[in-house]
């Protein structure tokens, strides 16, 4: 794989342009650690042309939200004919609205908090407050909102009075035309990242977030300090086993591939609830993927070296 060059595309002009840049730069050093000619490039006007005269054997995306995860630049780069790793255009627009695929896990038996889906224009329409009350009798407090798409949880709030309602909405709506609205399972959180090797694909230890604050939001990832890691999370054996089927479950579901991230929640009673799955999941210092490849005794850079050649290989 040595003489594999990639292009890691990171940047881009989504809410999450920091922290996409921060995950090119890492994922970059770790390929070339693995013996990988790399070069970063910006989602920008420049990068077709760029795709054009260069061709890269194969492209890494590192971008967070919007085009790097909805299939966009997916379906450039299936124009161009050039590989990639990670999911095709069709399962990353599935993955990507939050909704569609809770409803897909949901009707093949997995647990998914109870949720309602809103667009800003029915609060104009319909007036706010009644329409906040339908929400509250429907799912209760506390609620958790969040943009029905878009990553980093950007947006995101729990609520757990009905007066923070309405502000919680608007900042909830700046990130995004529709909320989801979903009821609130207290219990410990965790992501699991999946891996395909040879075998299929396969959970690697699950991290469980402990975030001082109690809500693991845009700063509690990405500040340092901010929230505690442990991994592998501290669960009984039959539920860590129970996350890990959940985690490898979403990914088929979904006709995911290469790499993916679940969140998850585990109640009191050791149920294992699906949140949300990630197609482009962050790589920074704070990042949870890098963090169980760790765990797991694995190397980073071999990982995703590893994801470049079955990008290849697939394209052939």
């Amino acid at each position: 794989m040595s003489d594999r060059w990639v292009a890691v595309l990171a940047g881009g002009l989504s809410h999450e342009r920091d922290v996409s840049l921060r995950s090119g730069r890492r994922v970059s050093a770790a390929l070339r650690s693995a013996g990988l000619t790399v070069e970063e490039w910006d989602a920008d006007a420049s990068l077709l042309p760029r795709l054009r005269e260069s061709r890269p054997d194969a492209v890494v995306i590192a971008l967070h939200g919007g085009e790097g995860e909805n299939g966009s630049i997916q379906t450039v780069l299936e124009l161009l004919g050039i590989p990639y790793v990670g999911a095709d255009v069709t399962a990353c627009r599935r993955a990507w609205d939050k909704p569609s695929a809770k409803a897909e896990l949901r009707r093949s038996g997995l647990l998914t908090p109870d949720w309602v889906v809103l667009p800003h224009g029915t609060f104009r329409e319909l007036g706010a407050q009644p329409v906040l009350d339908a929400m509250v009798e429907r799912l209760g407090l506390p609620m958790m909102l969040k943009p029905d798409q878009g990553g980093s949880a950007l947006g995101a709030q729990v609520v757990r009075e009905a007066a923070e309602l309405p502000t919680a909405m608007v900042g909830c709506l700046a990130y995004g035309d529709s909320v989801l609205a979903e009821r609130f399972v207290d219990g410990v959180e965790v992501a699991v990242t999946v891996i395909e090797g040879p075998d299929g694909p396969y959970a690697l230890p699950a991290v469980e977030i402990a975030a001082q604050s109690g809500v693991y939001d845009y700063t509690a990832r990405y500040t340092a300090g901010l929230t505690t890691f442990h991994t592998p999370a501290r669960l009984a054996a039959g539920v860590a086993e129970a996350v890990a089927d959940l985690a490898v479950s979403a990914h088929r579901l979904l006709g995911l591939r290469d790499v993916s991230r679940t969140d998850a929640v585990v109640d009191a009673d050791g149920a294992v609830h699906f949140l949300e799955v990630n197609i482009s999941p962050g790589l920074t210092e704070t990042s949870l993927v890098p963090m169980a490849i760790e765990a797991a005794g694995l190397s980073f850079g071999e990982i995703y070296a590893g994801l470049v050649e079955r990008a290849v290989t697939r394209s052939r």
